[in-house]
């Protein structure tokens, strides 16, 4: 079973989503609980967690099939106290937002040293984090997003994520979601199909494929190893079709969402039909 689909709008509220997720026959959806470019937001009112879960239920999507990312500007590496406690807290609202609306993921970037500290610093306040952040929720696993490397952004090593893995102290929740374009631009190779193949072999060995929770599937308009985000439509940048379709056909990612992320929005619904037909 494939759980298929983009990261969609809740504007005007998260009851919107399922709905959204439905127009484009998606049978996955990632969103955002609140404003991502916000510390703030109002609390989700009982109406807005009850009709959430009322759509849900009226179009098919369970809890496995959802993936809700948290705000951009969380750093749960922030070399500075007072910020790191922000982005703590606000991991910690992200965590249970998702508890409120019965889901069981939270997707969300490990984090950046900014110059500021060393990188075995900035990963143990990453898996500090966490610990703190799971030991204040319950119910919700902490997905973690490997990243492209841009600037000093954490998480585009597999090592990194073992680095984290091994601090977190309940291991039962927490995961990885693997991004295309993010790790063709951090260095691996899963264009070819000796390096598709050598690729999810290191993540085994290193990560541990256990941990995988979900698939960001995008394209990138970057060169390999750019070790620069930016997403692509599914075809048209540097890692073509034929990857797509080998992941499609890929038993490993059953049951877990997949997610597309590209920018052309109007696309989605042909993407996924498109990729659903391997």
């Amino acid at each position: 079973m494939r759980y298929l689909g983009a990261h969609i709008s809740a504007e005007g509220g998260v009851e919107n989503a399922p709905v959204n997720a439905k127009e484009i026959n998606a049978s996955a959806f990632a969103f955002f609980t609140k404003n991502q470019r916000r510390w703030e937001s109002s609390p989700l009112s009982d109406k807005n967690i009850a009709l959430f879960k009322e759509n849900c239920a009226k179009y098919g999507y369970f809890p496995e099939q959802i993936l809700p990312h948290d705000g951009y500007l969380i750093n749960l590496g922030h070399p500075d106290p007072e910020s790191l406690e922000k982005s703590r807290k606000a991991f910690i609202d992200e965590m249970q937002r998702a508890e409120q609306l019965g889901l069981t993921l939270l997707n969300f970037h490990p984090g950046s040293h900014l110059n500021a500290i060393s990188v075995d610093e900035c990963l143990r306040r990453i898996s500090e984090s966490i610990n703190i952040s799971l030991e204040k929720t319950k119910g919700v696993t902490a997905v973690i997003e490997n990243t492209a490397g841009q600037g000093s952004n954490l998480g585009f090593s597999f090592a990194h994520l073992a680095q984290i893995i091994d601090k977190v102290e309940d291991k039962s929740r927490l995961g990885i979601c693997i991004d295309t374009c993010h790790t063709y631009s951090a260095g691996y190779d899963i264009k070819t199909e000796v390096g598709y193949l050598q690729t999810w072999q290191k993540f085994d060995e290193i990560v541990g494929a256990k941990y995988l929770k979900a698939i960001h599937l995008n394209d990138t308009k970057k060169e390999f190893g750019s070790r620069v985000d930016r997403h692509e439509n599914i075809g048209l940048g540097f890692l073509g079709k034929e990857v797509f379709i080998r992941m499609m056909r890929d038993s490993r990612f059953e049951k877990i969402p997949i997610i597309l992320e590209t920018p052309d929005t109007t696309k989605w619904a042909e993407e996924i039909k498109w990729l659903m037909q391997y």
